[in-house]
């Protein structure tokens, strides 16, 4: 059993709040979605509030940006199921719900087995990512890094 998990933050800039008509595509999704995610080989934990979802969270001022915040056992785990079936089709009508966000929306990183990443630990990464592209601290699908080789938690300074 590895001792480092996958952690995994998306954000997205809504192009209405959910509650409007044109969001409906999406938000008569996120059951099924979430319960698939949960249901996937690798899967190990996602932010949720009460509701189930994790839309009702706040990200930051902006009502509209919202995040998706998971952790899971592997790259390879992570990207199954994103890159497939119900997730992928639904990842590709995300333009019809969603805005170009400038910078990264995707960010990955290691953590150790058992911890649940906050929102702004995982703010954070987006951040590094942001300031330095990808290293071993902040990643991406395009250009992941392996787990750490040791049981030291990475330092983000």
């Amino acid at each position: 059993m590895s001792q480092w998990h996958l952690a995994q933050l998306n954000i997205g800039r809504a192009i209405a709040p959910l509650d409007d008509p044109l969001m409906h595509g999406f938000t008569s999704q996120l059951d099924a979605i979430n319960q698939l995610a949960e249901q996937s080989q690798g899967f190990v934990w996602r932010l949720q509030s009460d509701s189930g979802n994790a839309t009702d969270i706040a990200y930051d001022a902006d009502p509209l940006l919202i995040a998706n915040l998971s952790v899971w056992e592997s790259v390879e785990a992570l990207q199954q199921y994103v890159y497939s079936g119900a997730h992928l089709a639904s990842l590709k009508q995300r333009r019809a719900w969603f805005s170009k966000i400038d910078g990264p929306s995707l960010v990955l990183w290691w953590i150790p087995a058992g911890h649940q990443p906050s929102l702004s630990e995982a703010n954070a990464a987006l951040d590094l990512l942001r300031l330095n592209g990808p290293s071993s601290l902040a990643f991406t699908f395009a250009q992941p890094f392996p787990m750490p080789a040791n049981t030291e938690i990475p330092c983000r300074v």
